[in-house]
Formats: C-alpha cells, structure tokens, sequence
C-alpha cells in the first residue's frame, strides 16, 4: 500500500494504454487517468464533484483536503474530482472506509431535504457539506428520477401541460432501490435527466454509498419506504414569490424555457402541486429550515447534530487495527503458509537485506512471488479427469473445476505480482485497485478500481505485496463483496504479512483464504513490518526516497 498519495509515481499499467502515460497535477496534488473505452472496467469514482471547504487553507506544503461530494447533478464545475476528457477519466479524490474493523457495513447518516422548486434545497445541501467535519458525502438529487415519458407525454411536456411536480412524474420504485444500495455501500447506476429535452440521458452515472447521504427534492418526504430511511428530515421553507422569480431565472436561462410557457406551467401545475403535494409533507420534517441557504444557524446546529451522529458511529479503521490485540491469538484456519523450506529461507534473506542492489531486489522478488501464485493455485478446487498418455494408457489426473479466474492487483505493489499469475494462469483477465493513505487522517483512501462487468462470477486472486495493518486488503476486499463477489471465492496472496493483519483480515472476512510466505511478529508507529522489507514498491520500482523505516 502506498504511503504518499501527493508524491508517488503510479506503474504506468495504472494508467492509459495509449501513448500517454502523463501525470496530470491538480491543487490537491496528482490525479491519475485511465482508457474509459476499456470494455470490463468498472470505476470507482472518488466522487463527481469535489466540494471546496469553507475553511481558510493552510499555509503549508500540504494542501488541506476539499470536502467531497458524490452527486447525481449533471451540472459541470472547475473543481471537479472525476474530470472527463477524450474519452478519459481521470480521478482526484479518494474514498476513505465506509465499514468498521469488521470488514462490515457501517450505516451512514442519510438527511432527507424537501422543499418547493427553487427553494433552494441544493443550496441548502451544499452549505452542509461545505461545513461537515466528513472527507466523502453522496448527494443524490430527485431529479434524476423521473419517468421515461411515452410520445403523448412527450408532446404535452413540450407544451408546458405535463405536471413535473405531480407524485406520478416519479420513478418511486427505481429511487427506492437506489438509496437502499446507497446505504449498503454498494455501487449504483443512477440516470442522468436532461430538462431540455425532456428525456433520460443514454449514459448514467456512477454513485457509491458514503458516511453521509444527501437526498433532495421536491417530493422528498412523500413515498413512505424513504421516509423510513432518513435519519434527518428537512424541509426548506421559502417565499413564494421568491421561489417564482428563481424558477423563472433557471428555466429561461438554463433550459431554454420562454417566459409566457414558465408562467404557465407554474399557474397551472407547480403551485398546486405545491399546495396539495409538497406543503402537506412538512409535518414530516425533524427541522424547518427558514430563507434556505441563507440561515447559517439552523444550517450550523443541523452540522452539529450529524457530526455528533457520525462519531457515535465510527469510520476510524487502521489505528483501530494497529492497537488490536488479536495477534496474541491463535493462527487462523483461513491462513496457508508456505513451508519455511531453505529456498525460501534463502529468498527472503535477499529481499529484506537493506544492502541488495534493485536488480537483485526484482530477480529474488519474482521468483518469490511464482512460489506464492504457485501455491495458491494448489488452494483451488480441483476436479478428476482422465486423459491418455502419448503411449496410449489412460491417467488420473486433475483439472482446475472454474476456468473464470480473475488476478486483482493492490496498487502498486501487488502490481508487481500480476506477471508471475499471468505466466501460469492462461489469459487470465487482470483488474486493479487503487488504495492509498491519507496523510491527515492515516486512513487508507480509495482512489480508482477496474474489474470485469461479470465480476461476480469469478473467483478472484486479490494480490498485494506486503500485509500491516489489513487496513487495505480490508478495503479491497470489501470493495470485490459490494460487486458481488462471494466471500469464499476470494484469495488473498502476499510475500509477507504481520501477524495483526492476518488476525484483522480473518476476522472480518472468515472465508477468504489468506496465502503468505512468512509471518512477521508486529508492525511499527509508522505501520511498517517488523523486520519486514521496508516499502516494497518503492524498492522495487527504484522510487526509495530517504525514508526510514524503523
């Protein structure tokens, strides 16, 4: 796991395969890209719209993180944290953990916004963002969700006589299911509305779940199953002819609207359905937020309330694991040691030499490495076949049962594992996470991932280098489950391991196998293996700065 998300220099198989391989840099650092045209990719996004803290920034050589936001909105701004470009997609955040030391779900805060059109609900979400103590929150706005119209609504919506803010408008069931999976940390394809032309985009976009999800719109409160998920219920309450005149400005400015036909779907469909609809639902709101965005005090005590929520609930991972007391316990059963043979006394005794030049370091490293792939391949299920010799007698033998093998790799380090599983598994199909730390919170981040479509269906060789704390293997791990990948088909392999990862690892997640050449005892106050082999990507990739490790 990658110790410097600001400094590092990513393998370039982590990024495009075209003839660019450059490293964008941003305010908050490097972003890394990848070919969006790659037909089994999934990914990842850190999130679409990075929200700017509204506190001062710091003047040091570390820039302070930007509050992150994962938003349905399809509106564009300067600070994106997904920036799409010819066909590239190029991340520059990281999602931090949504599970506990468990490997298990920890359930987000979800605050419901309701509010007549333009009364500022956005507004209000945003301020909350901008001003909550959460490095990742998901914003999903209501719009999204509306119908598919068939060619008779069509035309009446281009006449302004359809009734956007009637209740029937809504995809309830499609809403429903999205925010479920949001809660559940799994992976959602959410549509995108385009209110010009009246019609669902052909593309979606791509939301995960977060410590915080947002949900706004003008029909927030009305399905009883969301309201049944909300944890918080506000409802912005704001004037009438305030709410026109902002209606009026967005719908001829931004989507093309003439000023005869806003007033009259305003006359005719928005204000009743504000009356019959939206008003009544206010009796549902836990808070009553007055002149929307510009109320600071009700925004600032509803910050304090979810801050005081989310501490109750918990998100600190590896430090957590680090002062376990697990590694006193007994080797797990889920746990396949290599034989401390001489031969592979011997190559570890190259690899943790401080003193062994970078060719040597490789040369000993993969030969390594083809023993541990080698080994987990044994751990496979098998079934018996039977063949005929060149000399025409029949042998007993065996055959790996699943041909859908899938090596996923923990940037960068378990990179470098992926030719040694290439080399005996025959074209097998290579997917990769991104994971790295954050330097303020020492969390590990999730910064970009690229599997197969069917993933599920596979069974996976999950590939890093070196094991600490568990802290990313947790998160990777965590990531194959929320693309419903089973448990027991997941193969955890490393050179080397500490004893609490192990521990950490088997316990949250008791299924997966864990393959490693050697233990070692514990880890130091910079999470590094003791003895250990110092950072093995830098080592490896000839990127050592003058680090110490002890």
């Amino acid at each position: 796991m990658s110790q410097n998300p600001q400094s590092i220099d990513v393998p370039s198989s982590c990024s495009s395969e075209s003839d660019t391989n450059e490293r964008a840099e941003t305010e908050n650092g490097t972003i890394y890209s990848h070919d969006s045209g790659y037909e089994n990719e999934m990914c990842c996004p850190a999130s679409p719209i990075t929200v700017p803290s509204s506190r001062p920034r710091l003047a040091s050589s570390t820039n302070r993180r930007q509050r992150t936001t994962s938003t349905s909105q399809n509106t564009i701004r300067p600070n994106e944290a997904i920036i799409r470009c010819n066909q590239r997609t190029i991340y520059t955040a990281g999602r931090p953990p949504w599970y506990n030391t468990m490997g298990q779900q920890v359930e987000p805060f979800v605050i419901g916004i309701c509010g007549g059109s333009a009364s500022g609900k956005t507004t209000v979400a945003q301020k909350i963002i901008e001003s909550l103590d959460v490095p990742w929150v998901t914003l999903l706005s209501m719009d999204c969700f509306y119908k598919i119209l068939n060619d008779k609504q069509h035309e009446a919506a281009e006449r302004n006589e359809y009734n956007f803010d009637h209740p029937d408008a809504f995809d309830f069931e499609l809403m429903v299911d999205v925010i479920k999976k949001l809660k559940e940390g799994r992976k959602v394809e959410v549509p995108v509305y385009n209110f010009v032309t009246h019609a669902r985009e052909p593309h979606t976009k791509t939301m995960y779940g977060a410590n915080v999800i947002i949900f706004e719109g003008i029909l927030t409160f009305h399905s009883a199953e969301v309201l049944e998920m909300l944890d918080m219920k506000i409802f912005v309450d704001t004037d009438a002819d305030i709410r026109l005149a902002r209606r009026l400005k967005r719908d001829i400015s931004q989507r093309g609207r003439d000023l005869e036909g806003v007033l009259k779907q305003y006359s005719t469909m928005v204000k009743p359905s504000y009356s019959n609809y939206i008003a009544p639902t206010m009796q549902h709101a836990d808070i009553i937020v007055p002149r929307g965005g510009e109320n600071i005090v009700a925004i600032q005590l509803i910050v304090q309330h979810v801050n005081t929520q989310l501490q109750l609930r918990g998100f600190k991972v590896r430090e957590t694991l680090a002062h376990s007391e697990m590694q006193h316990l007994p080797m797990p059963n889920s746990l396949y040691l290599l034989p401390e043979t001489p031969q592979i006394k011997g190559l570890h005794t190259f690899i943790r030499n401080a003193n062994t030049s970078r060719d040597e370091f490789i040369f000993y490293s993969n030969r390594l490495i083809r023993l541990v792939i080698e080994y987990a391949l044994s751990l496979m299920p098998f079934k018996n076949v039977s063949v005929e010799t060149p000399q025409g007698i029949s042998y007993e033998g065996k055959r790996m049962s699943s041909t859908k093998i899938c090596g996923v790799s923990i940037l960068r380090a378990g990179e470098t594992m992926e030719q040694a599983v290439s080399e005996v598994c025959k074209n097998i199909r290579i997917g990769k996470i991104l994971i790295q730390t954050n330097q303020q919170t020492g969390e590990p981040e999730l910064y970009y991932l690229r599997l197969p479509k069917d993933m599920k269906d596979y069974r996976v060789i999950l590939m890093d280098a070196t094991v600490a704390t568990g802290a990313a293997a947790i998160m990777a791990i965590r990531v194959l489950l929320d693309h419903d990948v089973p448990e027991e088909n997941i193969l955890l392999v490393s050179l080397l391991m500490a004893e609490i990862g192990v521990h950490s690892i088997a316990y949250a997640f008791p299924k997966v196998q864990i393959v490693t050449s050697a233990l070692d005892p514990e880890i130091n106050d910079k999470f590094y293996v003791i003895p250990g082999i110092g950072n093995f990507g830098d080592r490896y990739y000839g990127t050592e700065p003058n680090t110490e490790y002890s």
